[in-house]
């Protein structure tokens, strides 16, 4: 394995992106490699070979940068999951060019891709970020997540829904500000995904005191990370929103329920006790009344649902008309009544449980 000297100059001239914001060049004894398998999480310094889909690149400070051939960018491997955009994965080897497969920062090797996608930006290499030894750095080194014991466990309005793009960001945005606006400390959380500013900043936006994402703990994206350590990552997060004396948190979860991380961390004990109350975020009635009847054979408790299908009042009618739980658009979710009546059946949904592990331990 060659491992050659991270100058200062080309740490200085890298365009740094959103997923990598954490990472300190400064570190003493940063090298380069280039002769080994990539992983998820590994470091890559990259020049842009060819612009396709991607011309721009979310920089740590959010702001969206046009990139050119020849620009030198930081950024991290990571498998993609995107039935409207690109499907990828991790090069088995570091060869002489890789794919941009998402703007936030994250290098792979692009299998399929949604007919509105036009082939990738190609980068090529130029090396692995790794220490002295030349054993590549990880990206969750540089995790800013600090969790700590708590006394309160404030409880969880969690967002999931039928598909991408059905509107789960701005549903739990609008739950976001409901809360804050009834006067409550709120926080927002995402803890799967693929790594970009968009979702955090609305957070902040709407109201939250505190805003994190899994990118604040290393992790470029979610895809095809082990279910478990997903579910840890969910209570780190957790804790990590908690620890700011908040009265609620709102969490995120990335993709339609029937991806694969997704649907299994809705199954995983960890993530179920975690949850009090779920609100749907649904395209339409049909996803809407599949996606209850689906969450509810879980034991995950449906409290509400909006997303995408509220844009029509047929589609509200609809689904109502096969749901026992109401249907708010964005708007209601952001009136203080609302939200804090979401917040009112979680804590009943929480009480409840409470009282069954009770009766249970005293059986």
């Amino acid at each position: 394995m060659r491992i050659r000297e991270f100058p200062a100059e080309l740490a200085s001239r890298l365009k740094v992106a959103y997923a990598v914001r954490n990472v300190d060049l400064t570190l003493p004894g940063l090298t380069l490699v280039d002769e080994c398998a990539p992983r998820a999480g590994h470091i890559l310094a990259a020049r842009v070979d060819a612009i396709g889909h991607h011309n721009w690149l979310e920089l740590s400070t959010g702001r969206k940068a046009a990139i050119y051939p020849g620009d030198e960018i930081l950024l991290a491997f990571g498998e993609r999951y995107a039935p409207d955009q690109y499907e990828s994965r991790i090069p088995d080897v570091l060869g002489t060019s890789v794919d941009l497969v998402a703007a936030g920062g994250v290098a792979g090797e692009v299998l399929s891709r949604h007919g509105d996608m036009r082939p990738p930006t190609r980068l090529e290499p130029i090396g692995i970020l790794a220490d002295r030894e030349g054993t590549p750095v990880d990206l969750r080194r540089f995790s800013v997540l600090a969790p700590f014991g708590l006394g309160d466990h404030p409880p969880v309005v969690c967002v999931v829904g039928t598909s991408m793009n059905a509107g789960k960001s701005t549903t739990a945005a609008s739950v976001i500000r409901g809360l804050s606006r009834s006067g409550r400390r709120v926080a927002g959380i995402k803890i799967t995904g693929t790594g970009a500013g968009g979702d955090p900043w609305m957070f902040r936006d709407s109201g939250a005191v505190v805003a994190a994402d899994f990118t604040d703990g290393g992790y470029p994206t979610t895809a095809g990370v082990p279910v478990p350590e997903l579910a840890e990552l969910a209570q780190t997060l957790y804790h990590h929103a908690a620890a700011h004396d908040v009265d609620a948190v709102v969490m995120e979860i990335a993709d339609g329920i029937l991806q694969s991380e997704t649907s299994a961390l809705l199954e995983f004990p960890l993530v179920r006790e975690l949850v009090d109350g779920v609100v749907l975020a649904a395209a339409d009635a049909a996803g809407a009344r599949y996606g209850a009847q689906h969450l509810r054979s879980l034991g995950l408790p449906v409290i509400a649902a909006s997303g995408r299908l509220t844009q029509s009042q047929l589609a509200i009618r609809e689904a109502v008309a096969g749901m026992d739980a109401p249907v708010y658009t964005p708007n209601e979710l952001a009136a203080p009544e609302v939200a804090a009546e979401i917040l009112a059946m979680a804590g009943v949904s929480r009480s409840r449980r409470a009282g069954v592990l009770e009766l249970g331990e005293a059986a």
